[in-house]
C-alpha cells in the first residue's frame, strides 16, 4: 500500500512538473528533446576528471524574473528549466535578455543531514556572463566569464536546519560588451546566432571535509615514462601528504606520494599504454589527501599517456606529431549548437552523439569553434579518441582581416578592461581543460575577431602550456614566427596560398557545402552556405572532390585540415548533419573511407 501511495505521489509530482514546463516555440528540435525530464534534467555527474561519490544536483525548475538593470524582482515571471539558457526552447521561456536587463533565478534547497559538519561547495558549470550569487540573502560570490566552472564555499551562509534559498543574478549584454561570446549576437544572421544568457550548465552541491582536494592537474611525459600530478589542496598544511594511485582495469600499476604543495611524480611501467585515436586508452587515477597519517579526502580521476609535438619530416615539412610519430589532424569545425537548447544539449546522449558521429565519419580531430563545452564533452573525446583544437571564444572588435598575406596593418587595440578580461578568461579555459588528454592545440584567435597583441598572446599561451601546439591565429592575420601553426582558411575548395618552412601549415577551414533539407530547417525560407546543392549525392560528390584536393596537397605541405562543419546551425546549412541531427546529408561510407585515408596519410 505504501509503495502505491509513493508511486502515485511521484506521478502527481512529475505531472505537476510537466504542467509548469514545456519546450517553447515552433522551431525544429532534436530527437532528445522529448527525453528531457523537468524534474531531473542532465542528471549525470558533471566533472569526470575529479569525481566524488556524494553530490546533489540542483538542475530543474527554478523561479525566474527579467527586470531592468539595478532593479529587484517584486515577483517572479514563472518557471525556467535550469540549465537551459533563457533564450532557448528547452528553458520553457525563450525570451531575450539584453544588456539593459538582468536575469534573476531563485530556488530552495535542503542540505542532507548526513553532510553535517562538512564544508558545502556550490558549483556552477557555466553561466553567461556576469554572475552574483546569494544563499539566504548572504552574498557568497561573484564571477565573470561565460565558459568555465566556478565554485563558492557556502557553508557560513547555510541554515543549520530546514531549507535554504539560492538566488542568482546574471547580466549579459551579448555583443554590446567586450566579453568573449563566440557566435552570439543580438541580431542573428548568416554565421551569427541567437544569444545565450544565464545558467547553461549544471548547478550542483558537494560536501567536502575541512581539508579537501580543490583541483588536480596531470601532465604525462612518455619520454621519461612519468606522470606528474599537481594537487590544489584547500586548507592543507605542508605536513600533509598527497598520494596518487594509477590503475589499469582496476589493477594498481603505479603509486607515488609527495608532501602537500609538491608535484607527485609517478613512475609509469616500461610497457605503459599510449593514448591515440586508434587506441584511446585511459588510466584510472585515485588521488588522496592524507593528514596525520589518515586519509581525509579522495577523488577519482583518469589520465592518458600521450605526447603532442611537432617535427620536420624526411622532406623537410613541419608536421604535427602524436607520441613522436607524424599524424595528420583531420576533423570538422564543431560549433556545439542545438536548435532546442542552443549551447546546451538536451541530454547526455545528445552531447555524446556528435563525438560518436565524428568518429563514424572517419575523422580523428575536432576543432571546437569559438565555444567551450561542458566537461563531459571533453571526456567523450578522451574516451572515443578524438583530438581537439580548442578555440578561445571571440569577443570585442577586430582589425582589418588580411587573409592571403602576412599582416602589415595595425592590430586591434583593446581597452585595459577588455584586455585584462581576455587574459583572465583564456587562462581559466586553459586551466579547466589542461588535464584532458584530447586537447591537442590551443587557438587564441580566429579570423581577426578581437585579435590583439598576437605575438605576446601566442608566446604566453605556449609558455603557460608547453605540452600543446599553439595556433596563434586561425585564418586570421598571419605573422611569421608566431606560434607553432600557420592556419589558412579557404572556401569552398582547399588552397595552399601560403606556406611556412618553420611552422606547421594547416587548412583551418574549407568546405562549407550547403544543402537545405525541407523539414529540418531553422528558418524554412532563408538559408545560407558557401555553395549550395540539392541532394545528398551532390553534397557527397562535392565533399569527395574538395577533400580529395586536400589529400593531394598533404605532400606539398598541409599537415592538418578542418572541414566546415559538423551540423547545420540556425540558417547556416553547411553541416554534414541537419541542425536537428535527424538526417545525415552525405553518403557516410564514402566520406568515411576518404577521411580515414587522410588521417593515415602520414603513417609509416
Amino acid at each position: 500500500m505504501r509503495k502505491s501511495i509513493l508511486l502515485a505521489a511521484a506521478l502527481l509530482f512529475g505531472t505537476a512538473g510537466f504542467a509548469q514546463w514545456q519546450p517553447v516555440g515552433d522551431k525544429i528540435k532534436t530527437p532528445w528533446a522529448d527525453q528531457v525530464d523537468p524534474q531531473n534534467p542532465l542528471p549525470e555527474y558533471p566533472r569526470p576528471l575529479m569525481e566524488r561519490d556524494r553530490w546533489q544536483n540542483l538542475n530543474g525548475l527554478w523561479d525566474y524574473a527579467i527586470v531592468p538593470v539595478g532593479a529587484q524582482p517584486e515577483k517572479y515571471d514563472g518557471k525556467i528549466l535550469v540549465p537551459f539558457a533563457v533564450e532557448s526552447s528547452l528553458s520553457g521561456v525563450q525570451k531575450r535578455l539584453g544588456g539593459e536587463n538582468e536575469l534573476w533565478y531563485s530556488r530552495e534547497f535542503a542540505v542532507p543531514a548526513k553532510w553535517a559538519g562538512e564544508r558545502v561547495l556550490l558549483h556552477f558549470g557555466a553561466v553567461d556572463w556576469k554572475t552574483d550569487v546569494w544563499v539566504n540573502d548572504v552574498l557568497v560570490g561573484r564571477h565573470t566569464g561565460g565558459y568555465t566552472p566556478f565554485t563558492f564555499d557556502i557553508t557560513a551562509a547555510l541554515n543549520k536546519k530546514g531549507t535554504n534559498t539560492l538566488k542568482v543574478k546574471v547580466w549579459d549584454p551579448t555583443d554590446v560588451g567586450y566579453q568573449p561570446r563566440g557566435k552570439q549576437v543580438n541580431n542573428p544572421s548568416g554565421i551569427w546566432y541567437t544569444p545565450v544568457s544565464g545558467i547553461w550548465q549544471t548547478v550542483w552541491l558537494e560536501p567536502v571535509p575541512a581539508k579537501y582536494i580543490a583541483g588536480i592537474r596531470t601532465t604525462p611525459d612518455i619520454d621519461r615514462k612519468t606522470l606528474r600530478v599537481e594537487v590544489d589542496a584547500a586548507a592543507a598544511q605542508v605536513s600533509d601528504m598527497v598520494e596518487v594511485t594509477v590503475l589499469d582495469g582496476g589493477k594498481e600499476i603505479a603509486r607515488a606520494k609527495a608532501v602537500n604543495g609538491v608535484p607527485v611524480e609517478v613512475a609509469m611501467p616500461a610497457d605503459m599504454k599510449l593514448w591515440s585515436p586508434d587506441s584511446p586508452f585511459l588510466y584510472d587515477l585515485k588521488v588522496a589527501l592524507v593528514s596525520d597519517g589518515k586519509e581525509v579526502d579522495r577523488v577519482d580521476s583518469y589520465t592518458a599517456m600521450r605526447k603532442y609535438s611537432t617535427a620536420r619530416d624526411a622532406d623537410g615539412i613541419m608536421r604535427l606529431q602524436l607520441n613522436n610519430k607524424d599524424i595528420f589532424h583531420f576533423g570538422p569545425l564543431d560549433q556545439g549548437w542545438w536548435p532546442d537548447g542552443l549551447y546546451t544539449a538536451a541530454t547526455d546522449e545528445a552531447l555524446e552523439y556528435d563525438v560518436i558521429k565524428t568518429k563514424d565519419f572517419g575523422f580523428n580531430m575536432i576543432r571546437k569553434h569559438v565555444k567551450v563545452e561542458p566537461a563531459r564533452w571533453y571526456t567523450f573525446c578522451d574516451r572515443h579518441g578524438i583530438m581537439v583544437w580548442q578555440d578561445m571564444p571571440s569577443g570585442d572588435g577586430g582589425p582589418q582581416w588580411q587573409m592571403k598575406q602576412y599582416f602589415d596593418g595595425a592590430e586591434w587595440k583593446r581597452g585595459a578592461e577588455s584586455e585584462a578580461n581576455y587574459r583572465k578568461e583564456w587562462k581559466e579555459i586553459m586551466d579547466y581543460l589542461y588535464s584532458n588528454p584530447c586537447i591537442a592545440v590551443w587557438v587564441p584567435f580566429n579570423e581577426a575577431w578581437g585579435q590583439f597583441k598576437t605575438h605576446e598572446i601566442a608566446e604566453w599561451t605556449k609558455t603557460y602550456d608547453p605540452t600543446r601546439s599553439v595556433n596563434s591565429a586561425s585564418g586570421g592575420n598571419h605573422y611569421t614566427s608566431c606560434g607553432d601553426i600557420l592556419d589558412l582558411h579557404n572556401y569552398p575548395q582547399p588552397e595552399l596560398y601560403l606556406y611556412d618552412t618553420k611552422r606547421v601549415t594547416a587548412l583551418g577551414e574549407y568546405g562549407g557545402i550547403g544543402y537545405a533539407v525541407d523539414g529540418h530547417l531553422w528558418v524554412p525560407d532563408r538559408n545560407w552556405g558557401y555553395v549550395q546543392f540539392k541532394s545528398p549525392e551532390e553534397v557527397t560528390d562535392a565533399y569527395l572532390k574538395y577533400t580529395g584536393m586536400l589529400k593531394d596537397m598533404i605532400k606539398r605541405g598541409f599537415s592538418a585540415g578542418v572541414y566546415t562543419q559538423t551540423s547545420d546551425v540556425e540558417i547556416e546549412v553547411n553541416g554534414l548533419m541537419t541542425y536537428d541531427r535527424k538526417l545525415i546529408k552525405v553518403d557516410e561510407a564514402k566520406i568515411s573511407a576518404l577521411n580515414k585515408a587522410i588521417c593515415k596519410s602520414l603513417d609509416k
